[in-house]
């Protein structure tokens, strides 16, 4: 059983995410309390590979207010639990031009947090208002509907 904690609504406006992949977070015991109360931030982050090894930049997890001493800096880079065939493969996709890891969710799954990181391409303007419109009509519609029933 999956219990969403934060979505990342921004990932699938600024890019067209092609596949997705889970990876475990290491954390301590302080960000793990403060992440089940909701205090996490994950609009602004990016995933990257760094000698072999993956990690997420700029994710905010606010400090738990009862862990004096055991908290955090709340923006440190975390590193990222994949296996190393995944990790080869997703070094090999973001070797293609214009290509990105970009986290879109953070679930509990069991009484683990894990990362959903998506590989998208980024969007071009007019990607974005196409998608735009398409959302806009789709709403226009079931308006219509709800409204004739």
């Amino acid at each position: 059983m999956e219990k969403i904690l934060v979505k990342n609504p921004t990932a699938y406006h600024n890019y067209s995410i092609e596949n997705t992949i889970e990876a475990g977070i290491v954390l301590t015991g302080t960000e793990i309390k403060s992440i089940r109360n909701g205090k996490c931030n994950i609009k602004d982050t990016y995933v990257n590979i760094k000698d072999g090894e993956v990690f997420i930049y700029g994710m905010h997890i606010s400090p738990y207010e009862f862990g004096n001493i055991f908290n955090k800096d709340p923006l440190r880079t975390r590193k990222l639990l994949l296996n190393r065939h995944e990790i080869d493969k997703l070094y090999g996709m973001i070797k293609q031009k214009g290509v990105s890891l970009v986290p879109t969710k953070m679930y509990m799954k069991g009484n683990k947090v894990k990362l959903e990181i998506g590989i998208g391409k980024g969007k071009k303007l007019y990607d974005k208002r196409e998608d735009i419109a398409k959302k806009d009509a789709q709403m226009k519609i079931d308006r219509a509907l709800k409204n004739n029933y």
